[in-house]
């Protein structure tokens, strides 16, 4: 019997998750990307804390899932680290292809002064 997409999409997130530690001075900025929703939390694995996070349910964020919302919510997560004092972070875009609105949450958050 064949699996589901989001089954395979959960393996290559383990898969990437033995390698991808977030600590507490370069924490992890996960991505978790629904059908009417984005989300980005930047956390710190070693004492399992999210510190700074984002979705595009907030007001500040614009009502359509595009890859321009997903934009706003990479400056906003990167806005956000900014003033919590993170500079650096490893990315992990969660079992999801580097393509469409992930890559626009990422490249938002390397604009505003994000580094990974």
């Amino acid at each position: 019997m064949r699996g589901s997409r989001t089954e395979a999409r959960r393996r290559r997130h383990f898969r990437v998750r033995k390698k991808i530690f977030g600590s507490a001075s370069r924490p992890r900025l996960a991505v978790y990307r629904s059908n009417r929703y984005i989300y980005a939390q930047v956390i710190d694995d070693s004492s399992g804390q999210t510190l700074v996070a984002a979705s595009s349910r907030e007001k500040a964020v614009g009502k359509s899932l595009t890859v321009t919302t997903a934009a706003e919510v990479g400056k906003l997560v990167g806005a956000r680290a900014k003033d919590a004092g993170i500079s650096t972070v490893v990315f992990d875009r969660g079992g999801y292809p580097y393509h469409g609105r992930v890559k626009a949450l990422a490249e938002a958050a390397r604009e505003e002064g994000l580094e990974f």
